[in-house]
């Protein structure tokens, strides 16, 4: 990162109450662990559906379950629950430097002067498409 470079940070809450649901945390908590569905379900003695259904809000965890996915995901119970406790911080992909802002304005500029010759050479080939329609019409 440069010293040019000013970050600007979310200040939102990533996995709190009125950002994620228990679904959503006990997935992000599952791949940070590195594990995949079949992995953890297999690890609680479930089923992967019944981990799905978890992950998708379907349902929820019996208490001894709830203990023992906090466990193998390192987060608290708590945390699953309601997002606050020892849990996972906000994606690292949100912080943004502005010098990434640059390379998009740029890339977004690019993409409007493309368009704008594309519609202009579309407008060509209508033109002619057109005049060769009238002339074989007669």
């Amino acid at each position: 990162m440069s010293d040019e470079a000013t970050i600007i940070e979310e200040t939102t809450d990533w996995f709190g109450p009125d950002a994620a649901t228990f679904g959503d945390r006990v997935a992000a908590a599952r791949e940070a662990a590195g594990m995949t569905q079949a992995e953890l379900s297999r690890r609680m003695g479930i089923k992967k559906s019944t981990l799905t259904g978890w992950e998708q809000d379907l349902s929820e965890p019996r208490a001894n379950k709830l203990s023992t996915l906090s466990g193998l995901l390192n987060v608290s119970m708590s945390w699953l629950l309601t997002g606050e406790g020892e849990g996972m911080s906000e994606p690292a992909d949100q912080v943004i430097e502005l010098s990434d802002f640059g390379a998009v304005l740029k890339e977004l500029r690019e993409l409007r002067s493309e368009m704008r010759n594309n519609a202009e050479r579309a407008g060509r080939l209508e033109k002619k498409l057109r005049a060769l329609l009238q002339t074989a019409g007669q």
